[in-house]
């Protein structure tokens, strides 16, 4: 290299890095900085630097005092607002709820305490504790040190959701309402609005394959619960031959044994719009499914919910209700009952009972259509949510199919089913 050749700094030469990425952290902690001061300002403490910087500069423009005066006043408001903002809200803060889970139209009761932990008193002060969509506010007065306050709240439920209650958040603020510094405080409880369900007696509706199980029609050529005798015939089990018959008639007998079985419910329950007619009959349908799945789950059943988004665990009444309070009406491009029925019957094969549940738009053909796809060999029950018909009793293919117009009919109409 010549003695003229542009030479490399050394710093470049060993690959340190340059000016602009040392100075990254500086900037990154600026902008977070920057934007925290920002985030205390309202709208109107925005509309009012701006007409306090207008102000300034049409005076100084144009020599009125009179603006500039207006400018400096509008600038010590802004000041001595902010000064509203200095002081600590290091608050403890717990959130208490009752009851985590409760049914639609009952009222969910907490309560929030507030502790200063710190050696000096808490100004004056706003809770915000937001609730689903909406909040709650409360005005917390001067806390000394050490000392705590309760605030008792009511949540009242109309519909069916999961409800995020938290997480709270401290408010500073001025009379004007022209600055606002949130801390955020505890972390959120969710509260599950479960579906209204029906109590009804249990009924044995289907059955699984089991050693503890009850006995089917179906003949089985090996099982554990005996029904009768029959001859030998070719591949038959050499261990089930009844030696004593087969010593008093000559002919080699064989015992025939009935299959045990154990219910093991599966639930179909359609979320799509167009089948039902509003609101409140999809609301119905949730909750005859609700009731299916309880009543189920507490004989000692082994319960499946399936919609056309997701799969409902019902291992327990509280898992299965929590489920289904979080459960949406679908989009179109999800399928209808249809496709719903053949999702029930390819993840259950071996499901002993198949229930569909859906609305009152569903026409016949499409309704024996669905039945169909449901696992084969299982009973299969259609129930629907019609809020405008009174309870009847038709039967669609293979399959009793149930309307409801009320979900205190269900108990009678599922007695008619098996009557």
């Amino acid at each position: 290299m010549s003695a003229d050749s542009p030479t490399l700094d050394a710093a470049s030469a060993q690959g340190r890095p340059g000016w602009a990425e040392a100075a990254a952290p500086f900037v990154v902690a600026t902008s977070a900085a920057l934007r925290r001061v920002f985030a205390v300002f309202r709208p109107a403490a925005w509309i009012l630097l701006a007409g306090a910087v207008v102000l300034w500069i049409a005076g100084q423009v144009l020599g009125w005092w009179e603006l500039t005066i207006a400018a400096v006043v509008l600038a010590a408001l802004l000041a001595l607002c902010a000064l509203f903002l200095i002081g600590r809200t290091a608050y403890d803060v717990s959130l208490d709820l009752g009851r985590t889970r409760v049914v639609v139209g009952e009222r969910a009761v907490g309560a929030m305490t507030l502790r200063n932990p710190s050696r000096r008193a808490i100004l004056a002060s706003r809770v915000v504790l937001p609730v689903g969509g909406g909040r709650g506010e409360f005005e917390v007065s001067r806390l000394a040190p050490d000392a705590e306050i309760e605030e008792v709240f009511t949540i009242p439920t109309t519909k069916r959701t999961v409800l995020a209650v938290g997480p709270v958040s401290v408010v500073r603020g001025d009379p004007l309402g022209l600055f606002e510094r949130v801390h955020r405080r505890d972390d959120p409880v969710d509260l599950f609005v479960h579906p209204r369900t029906v109590a009804f007696d249990g009924q044995s509706l289907g059955f699984l394959r089991d050693l503890e199980g009850m006995s089917a029609r179906d003949l089985s050529p090996d099982d554990v619960s005996f029904h009768a005798l029959r001859e030998y015939q070719p591949g038959d089990d050499l261990r089930h031959v009844h030696w004593r018959s087969t010593a008093r008639t000559g002919t080699m007998m064989v015992r025939q044994f009935e299959e045990t079985r154990r219910s093991h419910f599966v639930i179909a329950l359609s979320c799509a719009t167009k089948e039902y007619r509003d609101d409140d009959e999809f609301e119905l349908a949730v909750s005859i499914a609700g009731s299916l799945g309880v009543r189920a789950v507490r004989d000692s059943r082994q319960v499946e919910v399936h919609t056309q988004a997701r799969r409902i665990p019902g291992d327990t009444a509280k898992r299965l209700l929590d489920g289904l309070a979080a459960i949406e009406p679908t989009r179109p491009a999800q399928g209808g009952v249809l496709e719903l029925a053949g999702i029930a019957g390819t993840s259950m094969p071996l499901a002993s009972i198949a229930m569909l549940v859906t609305g009152s738009q569903v026409d016949a053909a499409t309704l024996r259509a669905a039945c169909a796809r449901l696992p084969f060999g299982a009973r299969t029950l259609a129930v629907v949510a019609d809020t405008t018909a009174t309870p009847s009793l038709r039967r669609v293919g293979d399959a009793d199919v149930v309307t409801v117009g009320q979900l205190q009919q269900l108990p009678a109409a599922l007695r008619r089913v098996l009557s």
